[in-house]
C-alpha cells in the first residue's frame, strides 16, 4: 500500500437517494442505496486522481459495513484506520432531492443518529503511523456530536500537529446528525482556531461568519492559509494566500449534486499534493487551483451517487482543454 498523502476522518455510510424527484420522504415509494459520507467521498476522490489517500472510520459487523470497507480497498483507498463496532450498524441516511437533482437529507429512519456505528470511532486505535507520512488531514463537523469520535478527533488533530500536518476543515453542516444543533456553533467555532484551510458552503458561511466573502472570513480567522466558499452553480468566492477571488461555477446537465463539494475539496487537496504549496504563490495559480476544483465537482454531478460519478484525472484535464 503506498504510504498516503491524506487522511480522511470521518463518517462513511449508504445514502439512500429517492428514486421519486420532487417528493417529500412520506411520498417517496422507493430508494437506491449508494456509498457515501463526505471523508469517504474526498478519499475516493483523490484516489480516482491520482493522490494515495487513507479513510479514518468507523463501522458496522454487518453486511453494509463490509460492503463499504471492500469498495474502499477495491477503490485502493488505504482502510487500516478503519475500525468495526460488534453491535451498532453501519450508517444510512435517507435523500430526498428536487426536480433539479438537489439534495435534502431526511433522517436515519427508524434508528437515532446517536446509535451507529461512526459515532463509536476509538481515539485509542487511531493509527499514528498513517500521520507521520501524511501532508493532509481532511475532515468535517458531522463527527463532533458523538463523545468518543469527537476525542478521537481531538486525537487527530494532536497526531496533525505532532507530525506537521496540514489541517483541511470541510464543515459539511447538516443539522439531522445533531441530536441537540444548539451546542453545534461553539463546537465549530472551537476548531476554526486548529486549522490551515476551511471550505464552507454559501449558507454554513452566513451561520459562522455572517458573510459569504472568503477574504473577510479568512482576515477574521487570521490563521488561516485558504477560505473557500461554494454555492451549487453559483460562483465560488476564494482567499488563498491573501490572493482573493470569485469564479464562476461552470454549467453542467446535473444528474444528482450529492458529493460535489466533497469531490470539490479532493480536486483543491489533490492540486496541493501535487504542486506543494507553490501552488498558491500567485493570483494565477491560486485561480487555477480553484477552477481545477470546480471541474472535479461539477463532473460528480453528471451521474447519480457520489463516489460513482467521480471523474479521473484524464477526464478532468481533458474538460479543461475543451473549455
Amino acid at each position: 500500500m503506498t504510504n498516503a498523502r491524506v487522511i480522511c476522518l470521518g463518517e462513511i455510510l449508504f445514502d439512500c437517494l429517492a428514486d421519486q424527484l420532487g417528493r417529500s420522504l412520506e411520498q417517496v415509494e422507493s430508494w437506491t442505496p449508494y456509498p457515501g459520507g463526505a471523508p469517504a467521498n474526498v478519499a475516493c476522490a483523490l484516489v480516482k486522481l491520482g493522490t494515495p489517500a487513507a479513510f479514518v472510520g468507523c463501522l458496522g459487523q454487518d453486511e453494509p459495513g463490509e460492503s463499504l470497507v471492500k469498495l474502499l480497498q477495491d477503490l485502493g483507498v488505504d482502510s487500516t484506520g478503519v475500525q468495526r463496532h460488534p453491535t451498532a450498524p453501519t450508517r444510512q441516511v435517507y435523500v430526498v432531492r428536487s426536480e433539479t437533482g438537489d439534495r435534502e437529507f431526511a433522517g436515519f429512519g427508524e434508528l437515532d443518529t446517536t446509535k451507529f456505528a461512526d459515532a463509536f470511532l476509538q481515539a485509542a486505535k487511531l493509527p499514528s503511523s498513517l500521520f507521520e507520512s501524511a501532508e493532509f488531514l481532511v475532515f468535517g463537523t458531522l463527527e463532533l456530536p458523538y463523545p468518543e469520535t469527537r476525542e478521537a478527533i481531538e486525537k487527530a488533530l494532536q497526531l496533525a500537529n505532532q507530525y506537521d500536518v496540514k489541517i483541511f476543515l470541510d464543515v459539511n453542516w447538516r443539522p439531522v446528525f445533531w441530536p441537540n444543533p444548539s451546542t453545534a456553533l461553539p463546537q465549530i467555532h472551537e476548531l476554526l482556531k486548529q486549522i490551515d484551510f476551511l471550505k464552507l458552503a454559501k449558507e454554513e458561511a452566513q451561520l459562522l461568519f455572517d458573510t459569504t466573502d472568503a477574504g473577510a472570513i479568512s482576515h477574521r480567522l487570521n490563521s488561516v492559509e485558504g477560505v473557500l466558499v461554494t454555492d451549487g452553480d453559483q460562483e465560488i468566492s476564494y482567499c488563498l494566500n491573501d490572493y482573493e477571488g470569485k469564479l464562476p461555477a461552470f454549467s453542467m446537465n446535473v444528474q444528482d449534486t450529492t458529493g460535489a463539494g466533497d469531490s470539490f475539496v479532493a480536486g483543491f487537496v489533490h492540486q496541493l499534493c501535487q504542486q506543494g504549496m507553490k501552488c498558491l504563490a500567485s493570483a494565477e495559480s491560486a485561480r487555477n487551483m480553484v477552477r481545477y476544483a470546480s471541474v472535479v465537482g461539477a463532473l460528480t454531478t453528471l451521474k447519480p451517487g457520489a463516489i460513482a460519478a467521480q471523474p479521473t484525472a484524464q477526464e478532468v484535464e481533458a474538460f479543461l482543454q475543451q473549455s
